[in-house]
């Protein structure tokens, strides 16, 4: 399983609030989200974002109230993967990836072109020609993730 995008770069504790502001929260539906998504610190990001492009940030990826709204508003935006040195409470319920990898934080700059190989957790910054580790992704956890989630993977077995 892969991820492949340009990066979108963000510095310390982005906050759920951030990523979906609480005056859009009165919907759940996954596309009206998208359109809000990381507005009050990037308010480019929904004219910008391509499907599967890298959110990349520093520590503290995700903090604030646990709404499941923050990560839904990510991957409907067209997020593959959310690559941080550190996260809070942000989780693969709804089958959004992320890695935890701090030499990758610090060596991808926004606009860079990576690649993420889940089954070895290898990352690529195809732009400058590095590559990082991160920590592979169990088969279990692929599965939820192709799945689109925790519950659809329950579901399907």
């Amino acid at each position: 399983m892969q991820a492949k995008g340009r990066a979108f770069k963000y510095g310390d504790n982005v906050d759920t609030d951030v990523i979906i502001p609480a005056r859009y929260l009165n919907s759940s539906d996954p596309a009206e989200l998208a359109t809000h998504c990381m507005e009050d610190i990037d308010n480019t990001f929904v004219k910008r974002v391509q499907k599967g492009d890298i959110i990349v940030a520093t520590k503290n990826f995700g903090c604030g109230s646990s709404r499941e709204h923050a990560p839904i508003a990510i991957k409907a935006a067209g997020v593959s993967c959310v690559i941080a040195e550190t996260f809070a409470r942000i989780a693969i319920n709804i089958g959004l990836p992320i890695i935890e990898c701090p030499e990758a934080s610090k060596g991808i700059d926004e606009g860079d072109e990576v690649e993420v190989d889940f089954d070895s957790g290898m990352i690529y910054n195809r732009t400058k020609g590095t590559e990082f580790k991160g920590q592979a992704f169990p088969e279990f956890m692929q599965k939820i993730i192709k799945a689109e989630g925790l519950v659809n993977y329950i579901n399907a077995q």
